[in-house]
């Protein structure tokens, strides 16, 4: 298998220009349902409606709207200026008082009534199909029936996000270098470290902590222009996610970091690296080698036609291959109690999004995953590596750099 890798650097470069959402496979689904449009409402966290009209928004609900002679946002109050700058349709700002669902309502009517906005009355068109997301909101979807239309849920937008356009490939490889280089900046924090005589670190005459070291990812990511989204975690040995604010790691534990930032354009990264200070090569030495040799399996599965459970089985037989239990335990240990550990899922507008690596779905070229195998014992902790991939039509393009060491590089 080909393996286009194309290292980034580790620091964030010129912010990638704002992708843009082609819109005519909603025309496609439209006419393929028979129906008169497509409806969308949420809010700036709603990753649909973000693709479609790429509004940063507000958290205020607003509608979108699509017909064969329409192309509608319906502005929150207070933002039309923006939305109108973000979205390369027409922005509806009358009625902002009213429901989203009910300027809906209105943009409908008026698109087939053949008038313009506002001038028809809710509720005159004959019952009549129209196109929705699964999510749309329950009073969303009760204002647009009470006014005479029949929703059909639709998994189009979903399947249009499934992968990604070129801008959207250029705003996650932008993302994803803050995110190597928020990684990059933990380990050269963890080689710097003093051990203290109870095999602790210190930093700074103070304990080296994993919710201290947190902070050091979370302003490195902050630095190179993205924020970490709530999704930075560091776990030190078995303490949990997060560890203490006062237990310092300690030199032999595995400490283990993921990243899933999120840029300006609402694209996250993805980057997880576990690494020891001074190991004395038992459990997390042996996790370490079976889940490197796991990923490598993995990412030999990548390509397009691929089933994407079958890059998780490979991960999966790879763990066992070594010994370990995939759902997280080591085989014949006492010990085998432990969590699982998710292998991948795509990248995108949200943390998690299709394809996930435990349903059978086909890779496609710019689909973009995270591949992440790892393995957890419930007294020495946690052990995982994670990259970020497109696939490509040769194989799968790497995003960042694929360095991975077990101890900590200064």
């Amino acid at each position: 298998m080909t393996d286009d890798r194309s290292p980034s650097g580790a620091t964030a470069g010129s912010p990638a220009p704002p992708p843009t959402t082609g819109r005519s496979f909603l025309d496609d689904a439209v006419a393929a349902r028979g129906a008169v449009g497509f409806v969308a409402v949420g809010d700036r966290f709603d990753a649909d409606l973000r693709y479609l009209t790429r509004f940063e928004g507000s958290e205020d609900d607003h509608a979108y709207v699509r017909t064969p002679d329409a192309d509608v946002l319906c502005a929150p109050p207070g933002h039309v200026a923006r939305a109108t700058r973000q979205f390369d349709g027409r922005v509806a700002s009358d009625r902002p008082g009213d429901h989203p669902g009910e300027r809906a309502v209105a943009a409908l009517d008026a698109s087939i009534a053949g008038e313009s906005e506002g001038t028809s009355e809710s509720g005159t068109a004959d019952s009549q199909t129209v196109l929705v997301p699964p999510s749309i909101p329950h009073d969303a979807a009760v204002y647009l029936e009470r006014a005479g239309y029949e929703l059909r849920s639709t998994t189009a937008v979903a399947d249009a996000r499934a992968t990604k356009a070129d801008g959207e490939l250029e705003a996650i490889r932008a993302v994803q270098r803050a995110a190597v280089g928020g990684v990059r900046r933990a380990e050269r924090v963890l080689a710097a470290a003093e051990r203290d005589q109870s095999g602790g670190l210190r930093l700074d005459d103070g304990a080296l902590t994993a919710e201290r070291l947190r902070r050091v990812v979370n302003a490195e990511l902050a630095r190179c222009g993205v924020g970490d989204a709530g999704n930075t975690v560091v776990v030190a040995g078995s303490t949990g996610d997060g560890g203490t604010e006062t237990e310092p790691i300690a030199t032999d534990e595995p400490v283990r970091i993921d990243v899933a930032p999120r840029g300006p354009h609402g694209y996250h990264g993805f980057r997880s690296r576990t690494v020891v200070v001074d190991s004395d090569g038992g459990w997390e030495r042996r996790a370490y080698v079976a889940v490197e040799a796991a990923l490598e399996a993995a990412l030999d599965e990548v390509e397009s036609g691929a089933d994407a459970d079958d890059v998780r089985r490979e991960a999966d037989a790879e763990l066992a291959a070594f010994g370990f239990d995939p759902t997280g335990g080591e085989r014949g240990s006492a010990e085998g109690d432990s969590d699982p550990s998710e292998t991948g899922h795509g990248v995108g507008l949200s943390r998690r999004e299709r394809p996930f690596l435990r349903a059978s779905e086909t890779l496609e070229v710019g689909s973009v995953l995270a591949v992440a195998p790892g393995l957890t014992d419930s007294e020495h902790g946690s052990v995982r590596l994670g990259d970020l991939v497109v696939v490509t039509e040769a194989g799968y393009e790497l995003l960042g750099d694929g360095t991975r060491s077990f101890t900590p590089r200064a």
